[in-house]
């Protein structure tokens, strides 16, 4: 067995834990830049649920739809290049990984990636 060289396929699709294949990872890109919105990628653990409810009460006070989709997915979790979760997700662009921000946080946050920043 070499070292170095080219990798069989085999390697190229078994990099991840469960269904990541070519297909599943294709699909996971597609949904990433199709459907926009708030997103908490993770397991479902605690900690992920602590950002879900933070980011729910973030967008309340913005006034804005607090529709937040969980992904527990690994092969859609990888397609945004998260490896530490929970992880949030606003618009298509990760904006928090490996940690449960605050409300206020989250707010300003949001204000930066829509373009809500008070200027006057």
């Amino acid at each position: 067995m070499a070292l170095f060289g080219k990798k069989n396929k085999e390697e190229e699709t078994s990099s991840c834990t469960g269904k990541c294949d070519n297909n599943s990872i294709e699909n996971a890109e597609k949904e990433k830049t199709e459907n926009a919105g708030v997103k908490v990628l993770g397991s479902g653990c605690s900690k992920c649920n602590q950002l879900e409810t933070a980011t729910k009460e973030a967008l309340q006070r913005l006034g804005m739809d607090t529709t937040i989709d969980h992904v527990t997915d690994f092969s859609k979790i990888a397609a945004y290049g998260v490896m530490t979760t929970p992880a949030l997700v606003i618009d298509g662009k990760v904006v928090s990984y490996g940690k449960v921000l605050k409300v206020d946080e989250i707010v300003e946050i949001l204000k930066e990636v829509r373009g809500l920043n008070d200027e006057k």
